[in-house]
């Protein structure tokens, strides 16, 4: 039965866990969205990333990806790494990583453990990530751990000229410039096939959730270690660039 979207409210790592072996969610909602936020996204997503991150497009690369889940882009980033002999590493719990279809090849390694709580891993890919994928995942460990000891630990692993995709940000401040502007109006009634206008509060404290403030700091942290940084705007195909962003960040 399709959940109420405040069911994934406020979700926790210890959440996702007990959602992963909940037989009666979609593999959507196991990993925190209704049906309708990605199905049928899913491959526009893989799009924007390989955009983002040309590694995706390379033979013999190293791609890492923080938090897969077990939605259809782990299973599209299998088939990519399998068709170009790409090293794949599949990391989130294990009842997360047990949902996915074993690969039959040596190439795709799945690693069960709570990031970046795995130092024999990251010791073993320091320097050697071509391509890093965080997607829709930042949030959680924003409210729930240390986003810059995230960070850090992450820009270690990159090869000269590789990739970090933060990637599906959900901005508070984007979505409430959004939702106070026309569109954003007309998007919000549409929505509610309502007249009512969106309740919007600026200048409050909004706890838990990511704010300008906090991307700029990850841009300026990541900047302040020798990489470069950027804000980007997500495609506009995906069901919520109107209020979510992308952090990339390369190594030089």
């Amino acid at each position: 039965m399709p959940k109420d979207y405040k069911f994934f409210e406020y979700l926790t790592y210890e959440d996702f866990q007990a959602m992963a072996l909940n037989q009666e969610l979609s593999s959507f909602e196991k990993i925190g969205f209704p049906d309708a936020y990605r199905d049928l996204y899913e491959q526009h997503i893989f799009e924007d990333l390989q955009l983002k991150l040309p590694a995706l497009l390379q033979r013999d690369s190293v791609i890492f990806d923080i938090g897969c889940g077990c939605s259809t882009l782990p299973n599209l980033l299998t088939q990519r790494a399998i068709e170009l002999n790409q090293k794949l590493i599949l990391l989130d719990s294990f009842e997360m990583l047990s949902q996915l279809p074993e690969s039959g090849s040596a190439l795709i390694r799945k690693f069960p453990a709570r990031y970046p709580d795995c130092p024999d891993l990251l010791e073993e890919l320091k320097g050697r990530v071509d391509a890093a994928v965080v997607y829709s995942v930042i949030q959680y460990v924003f409210a729930e751990g240390n986003i810059f000891d995230f960070l850090d630990q992450t820009l270690e692993l990159l090869t000269p000229g590789g990739r970090i995709l933060i990637g599906d940000i959900p901005n508070i401040s984007m979505r409430k410039r959004f939702f106070s502007s026309d569109a954003g109006i007309k998007s919000h009634q549409d929505f509610t096939n309502s007249n009512d206008i969106p309740n919007i509060e600026f200048n409050k404290i909004e706890a838990k959730q990511i704010d300008d403030s906090i991307m700029m700091s990850i841009v300026q942290r990541a900047r302040a270690a020798g990489f470069h940084a950027f804000l980007l705007p997500q495609a506009k195909n995906l069901p919520m660039s109107n209020r979510r962003e992308d952090i990339l960040i390369v190594r030089p």
